[in-house]
């Protein structure tokens, strides 16, 4: 396999966009709910109404030709072809930054940030915020390999990011990443990796201890009841993906609207709407997302990676710069005297009034200054 940069451009076949049309038109739809609510699961009105958009109005080739013009790569890293989105900056000062995306995200989360990030200059910034933008795709999903062995745990692709970075000619960056991308990049953290001078996280794994509830600020106290109920009401997927993936996979590869279903449901759960996941993001979007998982036909690939790594989800020391985001309608939300008890060199925590746990993907203004305004304190160190 082939340590060179390659380039790499999409152009899935029509017949394959047929097939996808044809599957959506004759699916199998159950009895609906139950209830008058998600509490179920997705509603069969909305579901069946997002699956139409998607026969019959949705447009892959504006996300295609969009990806493509991003700037798309490959290179093969420890027996695997690694896709990713690389931009860099006009600005010879820039500093090379790893965005490291989660389940049920994909790259497309963050096409939105790349502009501003590598050309702030056009977008009502200042030049000596600029950054040179590397976006892979977690092995398993997108458009990268799919492990064939076990093993491909979080910091086996954190090391295979630093060597991503180290072959791009990048020899000093920062990290960032939420959900399986906080694990990554928390991962690259603990390597000690000297060319890292820093990380960013949106979702940070920290929780409370059990002498905490007994002085539990009010934020506090709604962080733990958030997480109550994601233990107990909103993480059977986890359980799912981590003990039977394979299993799970036959359906989601199956159908397109088992597919659209599974993370459908998550965008109403974790990003910052009112009711409905269209509030917070797009059809188009969600769809363009949707896409990274059904048409590499990796629901389980991407799956496994809970079989292969949950256990990582817990708080681990880390002791290089670390800057925190909290976003309001983030599942976890700790509060930052619980993050000083494994972080001892924090340089940036703010908590933010919007926003959800897809942060580039529903506040790109936001996320942009939030990584403009972390690694602005150590650019230069």
């Amino acid at each position: 396999m082939s340590a060179t940069i390659q380039t790499f451009e999409l152009a899935i076949a029509d017949e394959v966009l047929a097939e996808l049309r044809s599957r959506l038109a004759r699916t199998r739809w159950p009895e609906r709910e139950t209830v008058d609510d998600w509490s179920q699961g997705v509603p069969l009105e909305r579901i069946k109404a997002l699956c139409d958009y998607w026969r019959c109005d949705y447009d892959w080739r504006r996300c295609e030709a969009r990806l493509n013009a991003s700037g798309q790569y490959q290179t093969g890293i420890d027996g695997l072809r690694i896709h990713f989105l690389h931009v860099r900056s006009k600005n010879p000062d820039a500093v090379p930054l790893i965005l490291t995306h989660g389940w049920p995200g994909s790259v497309v989360e963050f096409l939105d940030v790349i502009g501003p990030l590598t050309d702030p200059v056009a977008h009502g910034g200042d030049a000596a915020d600029a950054f040179h933008v590397v976006v892979p795709s977690l092995p398993g999903y997108g458009f990268s390999d799919k492990p064939q062995t076990t093993g491909w745990g979080v910091e086996r692709i954190a090391a295979a990011w630093v060597s991503l970075m180290k072959r791009l000619g990048y020899e000093r960056f920062f990290a960032q990443g939420g959900d399986w991308g906080a694990a990554v990049t928390t991962a690259i953290g603990m390597l000690g990796a000297p060319e890292c001078a820093g990380i960013h996280l949106n979702m940070p794994l920290i929780y409370p201890e059990a002498a905490d509830p007994a002085q539990l600020t009010a934020a506090e106290q709604a962080s733990v009841a958030s997480l109550k109920f994601y233990r107990r009401s909103d993480s059977g997927y986890a359980r799912i993906q981590n003990t039977r993936p394979q299993t799970l996979a036959y359906g989601l590869t199956d159908s397109p609207a088992a597919q659209a279903a599974w993370i459908y449901e998550k965008f109403y759960a974790w990003t910052d709407n009112r009711g409905e996941p269209e509030h917070a993001l797009t059809r188009d979007a969600m769809l363009d997302n949707i896409m990274l998982y059904w048409l590499p036909a990796n629901a389980g690939s991407a799956a496994r990676l809970y079989w292969e790594s949950l256990a990582f989800f817990k708080a681990r020391p880390l002791t290089l710069p670390v800057g925190v985001s909290i976003y309001p309608r983030e599942i976890f939300r700790p509060s930052r005297r619980w993050a000083e008890r494994y972080y001892a060199n924090i340089i940036h925590w703010n908590e933010l009034d919007k926003g959800g746990h897809f942060a580039a993907f529903e506040q790109p203004e936001l996320f942009v200054a939030e990584l403009r305004n972390c690694f602005r304190r150590i650019r230069s160190a």
